[in-house]
């Protein structure tokens, strides 16, 4: 009897040991911090937005701290495969070519590209009208990259490194046209200056699926989709959703 209260005894300070350790493990995420609402800076320097939030809930799911680490967005695969940090959650689409460098969980919410023009402006959005045109996006991302595919050899593509030096290109009449994420656009419409902006015409026939990133073969991607499906399922990815958007961008 001794002996089985010992063995009881012994597996319990096991689990017990376990729990703790995962208690105490700390991950990384990385973000780039210029892409609102999705990530960004508030006025005190803080790192928020809704990517910020889904990691952060993740992370209270998997019952780990998370610290938040930034990156130029041209940069942060790199820095996520050189270990700067563990995740990737910063609106990044899953294309074939990042899916050469990185793994990716399920994705955690679908885009959608629109042209945006100026209200005075009459922007027909078909290929042809597009032609001499032109035409901004951010570099490295699903926008430049279907703008080069379909539009390189007709049209003027520039690409900048930013989302805010997109917007002040459009601004200072460079650009005719930009083609940007639908839902880190709206965020900006709202804005003084973005209120002189509309999108024209409607969404192109592509859509961006966001996926979280690790390193290829991280174990920490399945850990990552469990959690995932977890706050779908108990309304916590409902109420941040609600936190930034007046509709759903699952």
């Amino acid at each position: 009897m001794h002996s089985v209260i010992k063995l009881f005894l012994a597996a319990f300070a096991s689990l017990a040991f376990g729990a703790s350790a995962m208690a105490d493990e700390t991950l990384r995420m990385g973000v780039e911090a210029g892409h609102p609402p999705f990530n960004s800076r508030d006025a005190s320097g803080q790192v928020v937005g809704f990517d910020v939030d889904i990691g952060k809930a993740l992370c209270a799911k998997m019952q780990i701290e998370c610290t938040i680490v930034t990156s130029d967005w041209d940069l942060i695969i790199p820095a996520l495969n050189n270990n700067a940090f563990d995740f990737l959650i910063s609106s990044m689409s899953i294309t074939p070519d990042r899916l050469e460098s990185v793994d990716f969980t399920t994705p955690y919410y679908t885009n959608k590209l629109q042209f945006l023009a100026a209200v005075t402006t009459e922007l027909p959005t078909d290929l042809p009208s597009l032609a001499g045109k032109n035409l901004g996006a951010q570099r490295d991302t699903f926008a430049g990259g279907w703008l080069q595919d379909n539009l390189g050899a007709s049209a003027n593509i520039l690409l900048y490194d930013t989302q805010q030096e997109l917007y002040d290109e459009l601004e200072a009449g460079n650009l005719d046209a930009i083609l940007a994420d639908k839902y880190s656009t709206y965020e900006w419409l709202k804005t003084e200056t973005g209120k002189k902006y509309e999108f024209k015409d409607k969404p192109i026939d592509a859509t961006a699926k966001m996926g979280i990133a690790v390193r290829k073969g991280d174990p920490l991607r399945d850990r990552l989709n469990q959690a995932l499906q977890d706050i779908i399922r108990d309304g916590t990815y409902q109420k941040i959703n609600d936190r930034y958007f007046p509709f759903s961008i699952q």
